[in-house]
């Protein structure tokens, strides 16, 4: 009995004589992973709304106005988009655009690239990309500010003019009297040929030469400028520039008088049979001596480049200048923003396989070409594609650094759209053609982003 109890029991059989299966099984209930698809929609709805609103009906209705005149009531078709290729300061526009997308990303990515990878390589790196990272903190206008200053002709204002007139002085010492002329008369020792000043008779070594100069504005006149000193004569062939004029009258004309000043910084050339056989610069007292001549007879000429003004620098805002100055601007906002990026990228390359490559024998140069690029190749992309669609965008720096007067050669299609318009065209039919006409170009290179998102998402 108590093993009958205790022991196993039987299955019960089933109606059928076989074995019960026991109870059917219900179905388990899927339980969903996050919110229900109705709270995701209510959370999205607010930002659907708001991004139909500012993107979708803006570009519908654009696509619209850009199909009528600029009053909004004759239908002109395509006749906007034509007036785009055909107008020839759109065309201009168009072109200046071609260059901005063709130079200024891959001047970014490149000088990012460099930077990146140099400051690997320096103690202070941290501090030298906060220096380099620092313009993105400035808005693009107080950048064109900025810039406008920095491109004044004027190297009294202007810094880059500034920099380069120094480095010109420092490498040149001629100096420029623009005006000076030398003193006429047949008792003047020198006369005008051509723009340059010449001796009427030659001149022997040992025998003094006298060039008398007028027309000197007191505003041009070198502060080192000493009194002049009648020439010595002696050994070699030497003389004296001067300005040939006395405050307050006396004074002889042709004569190196007490108060009269010398000419600093002049060059003096030696002519003999047509060339130039020796060339010497004047003193502060206006002194000049040439040593080592051959024995014979010179014309003393003082070139034509002496009474040209000194170098001012470039037109950084002229016409032929403007976009390049322009580029150099966006250039300095957009490099640290390539750096950092760029930087990052080369923190996540493996150590080693840029180890393995220095001990196969591979020069750094190697390195950098056959590893390190290829592996910031997605990088690169990333920022090169980025540049691109803020090039097409580019709208401060040209309305704030080009001058009114050279804004049509340096025009870009941002700028023309707005100016078009509302800057004084009201013409929003040929406006809207020229909005349509950018997103056409910006759409390509924004379908490229997306695609390379959905391939690193995959």
């Amino acid at each position: 009995m108590t093993e009958r109890l205790n022991g196993p029991q039987d299955p019960p059989a089933d109606t059928a004589g076989g074995p019960s299966t026991g109870p059917a099984e219900t179905p388990r209930k899927t339980h969903r992973i996050g919110p229900s698809p109705a709270v995701a929609i209510a959370f999205l709805l607010p930002a659907a709304l708001l991004l139909g609103i500012w993107v979708v009906y803006p570009i519908v209705y654009s696509i619209f106005r850009s199909l009528f005149d600029s009053a909004g009531t004759g239908f002109v078709g395509l006749g906007n988009y034509a007036t785009i290729f055909t107008d020839s300061g759109m065309l201009t526009t168009i072109r200046n655009n071609l260059i901005w997308v063709v130079v200024a990303p891959i001047v970014v990515t490149t000088l990012g690239l460099i930077f990146a990878v140099l400051t690997e390589r320096i103690r202070w790196a941290t501090a030298f990309k906060l220096i380099v990272f620092m313009p993105m903190a400035v808005s693009l206008m107080a950048a064109g500010v900025i810039f406008r200053l920095v491109y004044e002709e004027n190297p009294d204002k202007g810094l880059a003019n500034a920099v380069l007139t120094t480095v010109h002085d420092t490498f040149s010492s001629a100096q420029g009297y623009p005006e000076a002329r030398p003193r006429e008369g047949d008792q003047s020792p020198v006369a005008d040929q051509n723009g340059a000043v010449v001796t009427k008779q030659p001149a022997q070594a040992g025998q003094p030469v006298l060039i008398p100069i007028v027309g000197v504005k007191p505003e041009i006149m070198p502060g080192n400028a000493e009194t002049a000193k009648a020439p010595a004569g002696g050994a070699g062939l030497s003389g004296t520039v001067w300005f040939d004029f006395t405050a307050g009258g006396g004074g002889k004309n042709g004569v190196v008088d007490g108060t009269e000043k010398g000419l600093p910084g002049m060059t003096v050339e030696a002519v003999q049979n047509g060339q130039v056989a020796g060339t010497a610069t004047t003193a502060a007292d206006g002194s000049f001596r040439f040593d080592g001549l051959p024995a014979g007879s010179y014309v003393v000429r003082l070139p034509q480049s002496n009474f040209e003004s000194s170098y001012g620098g470039l037109s950084w805002l002229g016409p032929t200048l403007i976009t390049p100055a322009i580029i150099g601007a966006f250039v300095w906002v957009w490099a640290g923003f390539a750096m950092v990026l760029i930087a990052a990228g080369l923190a996540a390359i493996p150590r080693d396989a840029l180890e393995a490559a220095r001990i196969d024998g591979a020069s750094e140069w190697q390195v950098f070409r056959k590893i390190t690029v290829p592996l910031l190749s997605p990088v690169l992309l990333v920022v090169f594609v980025t540049m691109i669609i803020n090039t097409l965008k580019v709208f401060d720096l040209v309305f704030i650094i080009a001058p009114a007067s050279v804004q049509p050669q340096a025009n870009v299609v941002a700028l023309e759209m707005w100016r078009v318009s509302f800057g004084g065209g009201n013409n929003q039919g040929l406006g809207s053609a020229l909005a349509i006409f950018l997103l056409i170009l910006v759409l390509p290179f924004m379908i490229m982003n997306i695609r390379r998102f959905r391939r690193e998402n995959a």
